[in-house]
């Protein structure tokens, strides 16, 4: 399987702007620049992206993993929080720190932790990223 998005850029840097459309046309030339980026301008920014890939994978790993022990969840709510820090002259994406509110009905604690932390780590896109993760789950009854 292969997924593809592509991004276009017009100008400098930090004056310049560009746009991002994905292949499924859900992100179809969604504005990106220096401002959406630093400054909180309305459009997207790569991070923004990153962690939105990063919840929704993670999420869907933990959905697995739950029906495999014989569990249904009611609801998987995950945020997931990605840090962009400077390095040198340029940045590094550092950490994404996910956070996991889930309702299901006959899960224990240890059970539960453990099937979030399998899912934590077989995520692709944890696997891709080169950051450290950090996972910090509730279970409500």
């Amino acid at each position: 399987m292969i997924r593809k998005a592509h991004a276009e850029w017009r100008g400098t840097g930090k004056d310049g702007n560009g746009d991002l459309t994905t292949d499924s046309g859900v992100l179809s030339k969604t504005a990106y620049s220096f401002k959406t980026r630093f400054q909180g301008e309305k459009g997207t920014n790569p991070e923004e992206l990153i962690a939105a890939a990063h919840a929704g994978c993670f999420t869907m790993a933990l959905a697995f993993q739950l029906q495999t022990a014989g569990f249904t969840p009611t609801s998987l709510s995950t945020e997931a929080a990605v840090s962009l820090d400077q390095e040198g002259a340029g940045f590094k994406i550092s950490k994404s720190a996910l956070t996991l509110v889930a309702d299901v009905p006959g899960l224990d604690q240890a059970t539960f932790d453990k099937l979030a932390e399998a899912a934590e780590k077989g995520c692709p896109v944890s696997k891709v990223l080169n950051a450290e993760i950090t996972l910090t789950k509730t279970l409500t009854k």
